[in-house]
């Protein structure tokens, strides 16, 4: 499986388990300039940006390990440009950042998922 289908097949069982928390998937894979935001998800007042990290291993530790402050950064930025052109209509809205790590075997198939609320 290469690494775009990997990301893909992560994001999807995030979304997934978005969905049955109630949460309505505004957007996947984001493009706010040349940054991106893998999931924008909504439930009520609540507007959920969750970064997804996805790995067939944890020879280097877990995914999420991988979400340094780099990134941290990027993903705050992003979502200010979002909110500021898309988010317009999103009327009072509480902002979380999240983050998931998403274990796939050889065949793509999910093995573990740790989800953390207010990650950064």
């Amino acid at each position: 499986m290469d690494r775009a289908a990997l990301g893909r097949r992560g994001e999807d069982a995030v979304a997934a388990l978005l969905r049955e928390r109630g949460f309505a998937i505004l957007g996947r894979n984001v493009r706010v300039g040349r940054l991106e935001l893998d999931l924008i998800a909504r439930r009520r007042d609540l507007l959920v940006v969750c970064e997804v990290r996805a790995r067939t291993s944890t020879a280097f530790g877990p995914p999420v390990e991988t979400i340094g402050p780099e990134k941290v950064r990027r993903v705050r930025q992003a979502t200010a440009r979002w909110l500021a052109t898309e988010g317009r209509d999103l009327g009072r809205v509480r902002l979380r950042f999240d983050a998931a790590g998403v274990l796939l075997n050889r065949a793509g198939e999910v093995t573990s998922l740790d989800y953390y609320e207010d990650a950064f």
